[in-house]
């Protein structure tokens, strides 16, 4: 590994031949300064980042290539949307999106190594796909970036050139959940008892549940991503301190980070490993909750697409429901809001019209209550989709849509 500077590495790159595919940290770990340099270096160039936000570089002669959309990408007429479950990018980068060049956001050095800190997800397999094949691995060395133990420690030896910088990390603060989302967070949050194992997905609604856990004992993490209601965990003392939190990745506010930061309790691993469906559903009562668009009367789940187009991706949850389903006294809820406000539609229809995300959970949660799934008929479960988790409103209309699909007789 050599330490250089910006306008050094900028010359090293002219070396690589045009339109490079580019992989770097995602979600809010943009290693802001190294895309800087790749953007002042390369007329084209392939940006590949996973749920990549606001402020990433956009011009003609930039693609984007990404399994799961973020702000960043969304709507985009550049975006080379790739299918793909999670656990599965890795393959990827293996088989057919081999990197040219891998940008990493790290911490500062530690004895021989540097630390991914907030964001580990898929870039272990992207640094060994690049070195596979004699792509470059460079990295921003922040001394903002905390210090995570587990699959986030990577050897200088893997690294071909670092800068130094010390910039501030993008963060979320906490927002207080929305009273619908309360509603949605405390029904499910009933349902979890101590010693179970949660993982969370974005948004308003897992903040909720974690919010209404805070009187729980020993709960255990493992999680594609946590934030901020982890951390109130730990200080109303439900966590487990036996065993430790396993992630892929984090963001959250400032004391978020540096709770983390060495924090031996934390293991930042592989996206493979977290969201490996065989061991997720080796953790104790494993308890998955996660958000969709769309609930159709046979529990198929749209999180992905909106009129057609592409909004997000699966991401972890197709990995997390078939882990938790398969968990001994695991459970996986799917959660939404009855009714979307800003397009003013029932969230619960007769039969989707958009690609399905996922099926068959445990249980629907809505601010009407929840509707149990898992173990149930086809009638059974229209049934309760319709009492328990759509709006009253469309309750009506929704059985009969339900008869005249032969799910049930009036």
């Amino acid at each position: 590994m050599r330490v250089v500077t910006v306008e050094k590495l900028q010359s090293i790159l002219a070396r690589i031949g045009d339109n490079p595919r580019i992989v770097a940290s995602g979600n809010f770990a943009a290693p802001k300064t190294l895309l800087q340099a790749v953007d002042s270096v390369f007329s084209t160039y392939r940006l590949h980042m996973l749920n990549a936000n606001s402020g990433i570089p956009d011009r003609e002669g930039v693609t984007y290539e990404t399994a799961f959309v973020g702000t960043g990408m969304r709507d985009h007429e550049r975006l080379a949307y790739i299918p793909a479950r999670l656990s599965l990018v890795p393959e990827l980068f293996r088989d057919h999106y081999k990197p040219d060049v891998v940008l990493l956001h790290t911490s500062t050095q530690r004895f021989d190594t540097v630390s991914l800190g907030t964001e580990v997800n898929i870039l272990p397999s992207a640094i060994e796909a690049a070195r596979g094949h004699g792509g470059l691995v460079i990295a921003q060395a922040n001394t903002q970036m905390p210090y995570t133990y587990g699959d986030s420690q990577v050897y200088h030896d893997d690294i071909d050139f670092l800068i130094e910088v010390d910039e501030p990390l993008d963060g979320h603060e906490p927002v207080a959940p929305s009273p619908v989302s309360q509603l949605i967070g405390r029904a499910i949050a009933a349902r979890v008892g101590d010693g179970s194992t949660l993982q969370m997905g974005i948004g308003e609604v897992p903040n909720a549940v974690l919010s209404s856990l805070t009187d729980r004992k020993g709960l255990r993490i493992w999680s594609e991503m946590f934030s901020d209601g982890v951390l109130d965990l730990h200080k109303s003392g439900a966590l487990d301190h036996d065993r430790p939190l396993t992630a892929s990745f984090l963001f959250g506010s400032r004391e978020l980070y540096d709770w983390v930061h060495l924090n031996t309790r934390i293991r930042m691993m592989r996206t493979e490993f977290t969201n490996n469906p065989g061991r997720i559903e080796k953790q104790a009562l494993m308890t998955s909750v996660n958000g969709a668009l769309q609930v159709d009367l046979l529990d198929q789940a749209n999180a992905s697409r909106i009129n057609g187009r592409i909004y997000s991706g699966f991401g972890g949850q197709t990995d997390f429901i078939v882990g938790a389903l398969h968990s001994r006294g695991g459970q996986s809820f799917i959660a939404l809001p009855s009714w979307h406000a800003k397009a003013d539609v029932s969230t619960i229809v007769p039969l989707l019209d958009e690609p399905v995300t996922s099926f068959q959970h445990s249980a629907v949660a809505t601010e009407n209550g929840i509707a149990d799934i898992f173990g149930r008929s086809q009638a059974v479960q229209a049934r309760n989709i319709i009492k328990y988790a759509a709006h009253e409103s469309v309750q009506d209309d929704l059985t009969k849509a339900a008869v005249d699909m032969r799910l049930f007789e009036h």
